[in-house]
């Protein structure tokens, strides 16, 4: 098994599309649009030699790892992550042992302390947890990407799925329809007007991120995801109105079987005529149009208990129906001891700190409701006391 640097877009993409392990996040385009942000990457490709037949037919593609060149934060020292990858069905092959090899080479040419890797398999796979043992890995309890996102199966008919979905969900998607929202997709060959719309969704997402506080990239960074993605009908980008006026947005992508919810915004405006019910509704028949089996909502809170970071995103999307999937956690191969034992700790110290601002956040939310209810009973007694 011999180990390349795969540069075709159609060659990479058909072999980690129909991969049980593949994922968006491995894809040809997605090192595209990592390269446009000023991060190095490399598209390794495990290839069958005449000594590996007859299991493998010689010169077929047998795994794929989509590194990129992440900087840790304070040590300013290079590491190689595959976000959900790599892209291997037998971990004991000899195609992941080719690509580690390969992985480990790169890394010393840039200088590179570890490979960090998050297989797309589901969390206690004892195949995948021997084998990476067995290469050196060691668990990484802090994950780069979320490890449990809300997903479902969108083989059955609409009007199952309609069906299977919480009432006021189901509720609220005809609602949104009765009260006037409309939702278009955004088209590629449109010129000057899908330049507009993709400038419309940036500013939607700017009030989203000012409103829930979230870190978002430049407009270019999501221009640059639809147009790579939407040139293989891969990506859509859908927008809600009301009276001619944007009040919503998403992206969905799809990889395979897999569509995912990428991005979505919404304004301040307009919000009770349920917009965003729409949007997702909307992205599943794209999903199912184009052959999609699994509608993957992305990342919920990896303990589903309220108070947790995401456990609002897990309330929301589990009304859509479907089921909770946690994938396997973060595993990282030390090439430099020392430097990945400072690593460790500064992830330590940062999540200590975000566990706590979490915790606060909710304590002032809980006492901000609290405040809320007795004001409220207040004004109440107040109503029903009797005139002096």
């Amino acid at each position: 098994m011999r180990v390349e640097l795969i540069d075709d877009r159609e060659r990479w993409n058909s072999f980690v599309e129909a991969q049980p392990t593949g994922n968006i996040t491995q894809t040809y385009e997605w090192a595209e649009l990592t390269n446009r942000l000023d991060c190095q990457t490399f598209r390794l490709g495990a290839v069958a030699e005449a000594a590996d037949a007859p299991t493998y037919a010689e010169g077929a593609l047998c795994g794929a790892l989509l590194a990129l060149v992440e900087q840790a934060p304070i040590l300013r020292r290079p590491y190689l992550y595959a976000p959900r990858g790599p892209v291997v069905t037998d971990p004991n092959g000899p195609a992941l042992e080719a690509l580690l090899a390969r992985a480990h080479t790169e890394a010393k040419r840039v200088g590179a302390f570890m490979l960090k890797v998050e297989p797309n398999v589901p969390d206690g796979d004892q195949v995948w947890l021997a084998a990476l043992a067995r290469y050196g890995f060691t668990v990484n309890p802090f994950a780069s990407h979320p490890r449990r996102s809300w997903t479902l199966d969108i083989r059955p008919d609409e009007a199952t799925l309609l069906a299977n979905m919480k009432e006021k969900w189901r509720y609220n998607i005809r609602l949104a329809g009765r009260k006037g929202v409309v939702v278009h997709g955004a088209n590629p060959a449109a010129g000057e007007a899908f330049t507009t719309d993709l400038a419309t969704f940036y500013a939607l997402y700017k009030e989203t991120a000012e409103r829930d506080g979230i870190f978002i990239h430049q407009q270019r960074h999501y221009d640059d995801f639809v147009r790579l993605f939407g040139e293989r009908d891969a990506a859509a980008l859908l927008i809600a109105e009301y009276e001619g006026t944007p009040i919503a947005a998403l992206i969905v992508a799809r990889c395979g079987k897999v569509a995912t919810y990428m991005f979505g915004a919404s304004s301040n405006r307009e919000r009770n005529r349920m917009p965003n019910h729409l949007l997702q509704w909307t992205a599943i028949r794209w999903a199912k149009a184009r052959g999609c089996e699994l509608y993957d909502f992305r990342a919920i809170a990896e303990v589903l208990e309220p108070g947790e970071d995401m456990y609002s995103l897990y309330t929301y999307k589990q009304g859509f129906g479907g089921e909770s999937l946690l994938t396997l956690a973060t595993h990282d191969k030390p090439y430099q001891p020392a430097i990945y034992w400072a690593y460790r700790q500064t992830l330590s110290i940062k999540r200590a700190m975000v566990r706590r601002r979490i915790a606060r956040e909710h304590q002032q939310r809980e006492q901000a409701q609290t405040n809320k209810a007795e004001a409220k009973a207040g004004d109440k007694e107040k109503a029903g006391a009797p005139s002096a």
